[in-house]
């Protein structure tokens, strides 16, 4: 399947973080009522899985993709995303509650800011090589600087530098996920790249959890309906950085979806009962947020000479000086 045109695709991630801005809220109050914050993640993840296998079941062509990817040829790592989206998950459960959502908010789109330049160059994304350019550069700083207006207002927690530091390390990891299904689903599909996404988060979650406690006392589980869409979510989340990374590469998607949570969190703030209101600080975030998509785009191209995925995996497994093979 070829990438969506660079307009489409930056509309659906766009959609794809306004949809997490609702995630991150439902998880939010999922693990408050059920009384630990992470059972929130348990339930996203499982929603998430238990739709995988029901879509693996029911539609052929998402078995096909997986026959293709065992054919793909890629290096065990490529196939270990998954990992990021749990980390962020179980990451944001323990760290907002003592940062506060501005500071984790700012410190986790710094990481993954960090983090999309540093994949982009390195090549892990379907789209090989992007150079370390001024106008990349601009665009990370810039998208840095938009979430840091956002957030202003909102009340601080304490600045603890470790869980800061794991913040940032939680955006780096989120990024990593991105290049890594990327490659995945362009060596075998999109709906191949989302089932092992949730094959690997899904069992990290659930052992952090267990070794939390949050299985010893009997959950609360709330009646709201709602508030168990997470994985539902999640999905549309995942399939979303799919198509943002094999059309624009890591850093551009990741700035997109900021600019989409910050929409989103400023919709949810205007229409639930209850909500802030309007914030003026939060929309000319996501202006300028959308902004630094634009700027970070301006004369991205892929390195010359740098394949993509699929040429790469053809070139790692190529036979290399007297027949042997490389990689």
């Amino acid at each position: 399947m070829r990438p969506l045109p660079v307009p489409a695709a930056l509309s659906l991630v766009v959609l794809g973080g306004a949809a997490s801005a609702g995630q991150g809220l439902v998880n939010a109050e999922l693990g408050e009522r059920a009384g630990n914050p992470v059972l929130g993640a348990v339930v996203n993840n499982a929603g998430g899985t238990l739709l995988i296998l029901v879509g693996l079941l029911a539609v052929p062509s998402m078995r096909a993709g997986l026959g293709a990817l065992r054919r793909g040829g890629l290096p065990w790592w490529a196939y270990l995303g998954g990992l990021g989206g749990a980390a962020i998950v179980v990451v944001a459960a323990y760290v907002v509650p003592v940062l506060g959502v501005a500071v984790f908010t700012i410190a986790q789109v710094a990481g993954g800011s960090l983090g999309g330049l540093g994949v982009d160059r390195a090549g892990l994304g379907p789209l090989g090589r992007l150079p370390l350019t001024v106008p990349r550069v601009a665009g990370a700083l810039l998208g840095v600087a938009a979430v840091t207006l956002a957030q202003l207002g909102r009340p601080v927690g304490d600045l603890a530098v470790g869980l800061v530091l794991l913040a940032v390390a939680g955006g780096l990891a989120v990024a990593v996920q991105s290049a890594l299904n990327g490659r995945v689903a362009e060596a075998g599909s999109p709906a191949a790249s989302l089932a092992v996404n949730f094959a690997t988060s899904t069992p990290v979650v659930l052992l952090v959890a267990a070794l939390a406690g949050a299985f010893a006392d009997r959950p609360s589980w709330p009646d709201d309906w709602y508030l168990y869409t997470g994985g539902l979510l999640g999905v549309g989340i995942v399939t979303a950085l799919l198509v943002g990374v094999r059309a624009v590469g890591v850093l551009r998607t990741g700035l997109a979806l900021v600019a989409g949570q910050l929409g989103g969190a400023l919709l949810l703030d205007v229409l639930t009962p209850g909500g802030a209101g309007l914030r003026w600080p939060v929309l000319a975030g996501a202006a300028l947020t959308g902004l630094a998509v634009v700027v970070a785009g301006r004369g991205a191209r892929p390195a010359p000479g740098a394949p993509g995925a699929a040429g790469r995996v053809a070139a790692e497994h190529a036979p290399g000086p007297g027949g042997r093979l490389v990689g």
